[in-house]
């Protein structure tokens, strides 16, 4: 019998020469072939500066699995600086399509981050939050932000933490978007919500769950929209953007 040599894969039929069935052979196929995708998978997310962290690792952070427990992203993937997760941060959510005075309080609130020195958590999208990301860089900040698009494609920036969950080359999706708003709200001690569509949209789904689970504070841009006094009316607090100078996190 021919043995396997480290330039020849294990067959099916070494397995039966050795005494093996049929069955078993083909079971002890299918998880070696797992491992190989696997171990490939791993190599390529280096190449591509991404690293995976698991619930189990030591780095995962605390607040995801104590806030989301079961619901905790089973594997984050990041690119970035990993010991920005274990500083005390705030989030801010809200919608792609921004009015001046709601942009002026994402970005207040960005800047706010960056003067207490707390890491400012957001979704990478356009509107509230790249206007609250880029106001947080600019005033020399750092930013978690987790993407619903291909972690991999990201370019590495300076004091950002770009996350992604459970892989790190999927396209965007709804879903996904929908998904990682959970993890948003969990990651910060305050969420902030810049604008919000009413009963609809990421914003509020997130918003609206957080204020029914508990994951965190959650404090409204006094804009004088429906939406704004509906979460009020659940929960959540509402100030101006002045207030945000001497706001007590």
């Amino acid at each position: 019998m021919e043995k396997p040599t480290e330039d020849r894969d294990l067959t099916g039929q070494d397995l039966l020469n050795l005494g093996y069935s049929r069955e078993f052979s083909r079971r002890v196929l299918t998880l070696l072939e797992q491992e190989r995708r696997l171990d490939e998978y791993l190599r390529r997310a280096e190449r591509l500066h991404c690293i995976p962290v698991t619930r189990v690792s030591e780095g995962y952070p605390k607040r995801l699995r104590y806030r989301l427990g079961e619901d905790s992203p089973g594997t984050l993937w990041a690119m970035g600086d990993l010991r920005i997760l274990e500083r005390p941060a705030i989030a801010l959510v809200g919608s792609r399509e921004l009015k001046a005075e709601n942009r002026a309080f994402a970005q207040a609130v960005g800047r706010m981050a960056a003067e207490r020195g707390l890491a400012l958590v957001s979704g990478n999208a356009r509107g509230a939050d790249r206007a609250a990301q880029d106001a947080c860089l600019e005033a020399g900040g750092t930013v978690i932000s987790i993407v619903a698009d291909e972690l991999c494609r990201q370019t590495p920036r300076e004091n950002v933490l770009f996350l992604s969950l459970e892989d790190y080359d999927t396209p965007f999706s709804a879903q996904r978007a929908l998904n990682r708003n959970h993890s948003i709200h969990a990651l910060g001690n305050t969420v902030f919500v810049a604008q919000s569509d009413l009963q609809k949209g990421g914003t509020w789904d997130g918003t609206t769950k957080n204020l029914r689970f508990g994951w965190s504070k959650v404090v409204c841009f006094r804009d004088g929209s429906e939406s704004m006094a509906r979460l009020t009316d659940m929960g959540a607090e509402m100030i101006d953007i002045d207030d945000l100078k001497d706001f007590d996190l």
